[in-house]
């Protein structure tokens, strides 16, 4: 598997939190695993294009979410939002990781621009996996998908 060197692992932008521990071994393939199966559930009658997300709670959980499209297109939701949605209303807020799983061929899945800043509102240091069909990943902070973004912090200055 093809695997990206992880960037600012170790520290949070004020450097005084520990960032949360990215999955490794068994841990990663079960969370990729898990993106791969939550895909296979996707409701996408409009667009075929199925995407699968499972996302680490810090505490270790995963919460898994696929897309789901509606005739009136603005309705739909992303597998990134679903399993974000999934995990807050089970009263998780603080995340490790995602893996997002598609069947693009030559490319990696990269989430959209809201789910992005959905993302980015439980923080800037986790890791998003980003997939191929053939099961290659590569790995980027989510502060490398969404600089210069802003966030719940921003709010109180």
């Amino acid at each position: 598997r093809q695997q990206a060197e992880q960037a600012g692992a170790g520290m949070e932008g004020d450097g005084q939190h520990p960032a949360p521990a990215a999955p490794q071994g068994e841990h990663l393939q079960l969370l990729l695993r898990r993106s791969r199966e939550a895909k296979n559930c996707a409701y996408c009658p409009y667009s075929r294009f199925p995407v699968g997300a499972a996302l680490l709670t810090a505490s270790g959980e995963i919460f898994s979410g696929c897309n789901v499209e509606n005739a009136c297109y603005t309705l739909g939701v992303c597998a990134e939002r679903t399993a974000i949605q999934k995990a807050i209303s089970e009263g998780h807020t603080s995340f490790r990781a995602m893996a997002i799983t598609s069947d693009m061929g030559d490319n990696f899945i990269v989430p959209c621009g809201a789910c992005r800043q959905v993302m980015r509102e439980f923080g800037t240091d986790w890791d998003i996996y980003l997939t191929k069909a053939d099961g290659t990943y590569i790995v980027k902070r989510l502060e490398e998908l969404l600089p210069l973004s802003f966030g719940p912090e921003d709010l109180k200055k």
